[in-house]
């Protein structure tokens, strides 16, 4: 903050501590391993200790040539922040890929070694659980962390608390002037020094005093200080009567937008969500929030967006709850998720590649939508998203936690994981849809929604079993097939099953996983779903390869072909007939096997696959080998050559149902 005054003495305390000795080492006591230095900022909500911690930072950033990493440990409503989520966001800052439905050892793990040999400094601000801070620390002693709470962190070593109190009465007016300019200080110096006494010297309260009278160029510094002083003893301390005071002074429209700001997840407001709470238009809560913004009531944060400070929030929550009734609170946090979900719905229009048409419903929710809510093009909606992410996040959590919006927060999480994976695709977007499909699936257990709890589980299996985690998704796939059946739900069933047997696959488990590829077959079979027929035909014979059982193999390999020439798949088929052929020669038929990889390649060149058909020629080379006529093996890899050039990984034939 360029307006950043006093705290010399503190930022010099913080200054020598980085490099003074350790407790332990002072006691003679060994330390049980080399750690990063914590340096603690400790005071009140608004007491500056914030702007301390960044001031700090900046003046040693030089020393720690590896960046400043940043995370909040409780949101502006004083909820704490998990500790999975603030691990993410370091990791995030590090330019590192975190697995989805990865826990809080695994993350912590991972930011140690993303650490490792680094100098960087780690900011930690307003945390309440020493615990959780513990699990943010390196195990670098070159790092520092500096972190700002409310009081001692009692369990970490080696921390010396620099705990503010208000600010000296030359730095009190400092900050005043910077707000209101020198002609009225200069004029009344002891009225300054009064009014700085009467905010009891908490940079918050000062912030907001002089954001009044800086609204008032006509206002008396004087006037202003017998007003705080004169105030009853209950309205809250310096910050409560500076809140009162400009409070009071606004018009009844802007006070009730204020106390509903509260219902902003994640502190985070823009002019959409002011505009939704308040029953008002975009320009007028706009131009609402850039009046807050100069008194002080929120703070400008980039990308159109307000910060709601943490030390205002419980005091406009107080407010939040004596002066609105719960429904049109309700209400208020009814509009403004409805508003977030059609911005999502305009979001994820804008990732569409221009020329291609939109889905029919989602064209007709975007043409339903007014100029205020659509994007001018993709550029602006993905900028949207990624700044509006943690409060969209925030926002689909508080739904489905609040359980008397559950349709709202279905709707919600369904547009923003569309949205996350039209703008990012679903690989890159893998950790926030994995806390999505947490969310859908609390939703659909609480209102008994076998369908979407069975959608929710084989999601969330899904990206276990991508991660490694084989044995969690195989538990998921199991729950899912229960919930497919609770709701009668032939899609879900057939693929949790077919699910299950690809997790025993990948457990090397081959009984079972033929197992339940037949159960899912014969579902197929029952049902008509030919090419769910021949796709599970392969995967049984690929199970039955691993297991060296090759006469079932080949009868499942030649069903998904026949499957595939009904279907008029000419690839499935050729690919069917190379797995054949593959086995064939496993099995020691290497004249079959010929026969058979021949027929392939017709059926390749047919569908214009060449690199099959190179791979298909590079067998039928191997075959001929073993036959004993290498002339020939060398026409048919002369082909292969020609078809993809001399790269032997495009020669590497691949199965469809792998």
């Amino acid at each position: 903050m360029t307006d950043f005054v006093g705290r010399r003495r503190e930022l010099k305390e913080l200054r020598e501590d980085i490099a003074r000795t350790g407790l332990d080492t002072l006691s003679g006591r060994k330390a049980k391993a080399p750690r990063a230095r914590v340096l603690l900022v400790a005071g009140r909500p608004g007491s500056g200790r914030t702007a301390l911690a960044e001031t700090f930072v900046r003046e040693v950033a030089d020393q720690y040539p590896d960046g400043v990493l940043r995370t909040r440990l409780t949101a502006p409503g004083g909820e704490s922040v998990a500790t999975e989520r603030a691990l993410r966001g370091l990791l995030a800052g590090l330019g590192r890929r975190t697995p989805p439905g990865a826990g809080e050892d695994e993350l912590g793990e991972a930011l140690r070694t993303a650490l490792q040999g680094r100098r960087a400094i780690i900011l930690i601000d307003d945390a309440s659980d020493p615990h959780q801070v513990d699990a943010l620390l390196p195990d670098t002693p070159e790092c520092l962390v500096v972190v700002t709470a409310e009081g001692p962190l009692t369990g970490i070593p080696d921390v010396r608390p620099c705990t503010l109190g208000g600010l000296d009465t030359v730095s009190a007016v400092a900050m005043l002037t910077h707000r209101i300019g020198d002609t009225r200080v200069a004029t009344d110096p002891r009225a300054a020094e009064a009014l700085a006494e009467a905010c009891g010297g908490q940079p918050a309260a000062l912030e907001l005093v002089g954001g009044w009278l800086a609204a008032r160029p006509k206002a008396a510094v004087a006037d202003v200080a017998k007003q705080l002083h004169d105030m009853p003893a209950g309205a809250g301390g310096p910050l409560g009567r500076a809140f009162r005071l400009v409070h009071d002074s606004l018009p009844q429209p802007a006070q009730r937008t204020l106390r509903l700001l509260p219902l902003a997840p994640a502190g985070l407001v823009d002019s959409h969500t002011a505009s939704a709470l308040a029953g008002c238009s975009v320009a007028a809560a706009q131009s609402t929030l850039d009046d807050f913004a100069g008194l002080g009531l929120v703070r400008h944060a980039p990308d159109g967006l307000f910060l709601l400070p943490g030390c205002l929030a419980p005091t406009l929550q107080a407010l939040l709850e004596a002066k609105e009734r719960p429904a049109e609170v309700q209400l208020a946090r009814a509009r403004m998720l409805e508003r977030t979900v059609r911005l999502l719905h305009s979001c994820r229009a804008m990732a569409t590649a221009e020329g291609d048409d939109l889905d029919a419903d989602l064209q007709e929710l975007v043409d339903g939508l007014p100029r205020a809510l659509r994007f001018p093009d993709r550029r602006a909606a993905a900028l949207w998203l990624d700044t509006r992410l943690p409060a969209l996040s925030a926002a689909a959590s508080l739904a489905v936690a609040d359980g008397e919006l559950d349709t709202l927060a279905r709707r919600l999480v369904a547009a923003l994981v569309r949205a996350l994976a039209e703008h990012r695709g679903t690989a890159e977007a893998a950790p926030e849809l994995y806390g999505l499909h947490r969310l859908v699936l609390d939703v659909a257990e609480r209102r008994d929604l076998y369908r979407e709890q069975a959608a929710a589980l084989l999601n969330l299996a899904d990206l276990d079993a991508e991660t490694g985690r084989t044995q969690e998704a195989l538990e998921r796939y199991r729950a899912a097939l229960d919930a497919g059946r609770a709701a009668n739900d032939p899609y879900a069933t057939g693929r949790a099953m077919e699910s299950v047997g690809g997790a025993h696959q990948e457990l090397g488990d081959w009984h079972r996983a033929a197992d339940w590829f037949g159960r899912a077959l014969a579902q197929a079979l029952a049902r008509g779903e030919r090419a769910d027929e021949a796709r599970l035909y392969g995967r049984l014979g690929n199970v039955h390869t691993y297991a060296g059982r090759y006469g079932d193999a080949l009868r499942s390999w030649r069903a998904a072909a026949a499957g595939y020439r009904k279907l008029a798949d000419v690839p499935g088929q050729a690919k069917a007939l190379s797995e054949m052929a593959r086995i064939q020669e496993y099995a020691g038929r290497p004249e079959e096997s010929l026969h058979t990889c021949r027929e392939a390649v017709e059926l390749a060149r047919r569908a214009g696959d060449q690199r099959l058909q190179a791979a298909l020629q590079v067998r039928l080379a191997d075959t001929l080998d073993r036959l004993g006529d290498p002339a020939a093996a060398r026409l048919h890899r002369s082909a292969a050559d020609r078809l993809l050039g001399d790269d032997p990984a495009a020669c590497e034939i691949r199965s469809g149902s792998d």
